[in-house]
């Protein structure tokens, strides 16, 4: 399908907004905040779970919640606190809570179309 990218802004309650430029991964489900990032934006863990990759092994991450700007939509999210080794990347959960999905064609975002029910 291709490699998408797209450049937001976190932010905590009280911290500044910070750029990062996330991988579009419409396979995962969290999005995935790198340890520098969340840590200059003092978020702390909510809950700690475990989550399976791609390749079978499983690995734990703590879970917390920021505020996220995509485009000209601001709203909070669950985000994964992830390791230094952590890449930023925008999931599946994110994407819906702001009417988004990723077009497979054209490789943008693009508004979904919502359902009430």
């Amino acid at each position: 399908m291709g490699i998408v990218y797209i450049t937001g802004e976190v932010a905590s309650s009280k911290g500044p907004k910070i750029k990062v430029r996330f991988l579009v991964d419409s396979g995962a489900s969290y999005t995935v905040l790198p340890k520098n990032v969340w840590k200059k934006l003092g978020l702390k863990s909510k809950w700690e779970d475990t989550f399976e990759l791609a390749d079978g092994s499983l690995i734990k991450r703590s879970i917390s919640e920021c505020r996220i700007t995509l485009y000209d939509k601001e709203g909070p999210t669950p985000v994964i606190l992830g390791e230094s080794e952590d890449k930023p990347l925008l999931g599946v959960i994110t994407l819906e809570e702001f009417g988004m999905v990723l077009n497979p064609f054209t490789r943008k975002l693009q508004p979904m179309r919502m359902m009430l029910c």
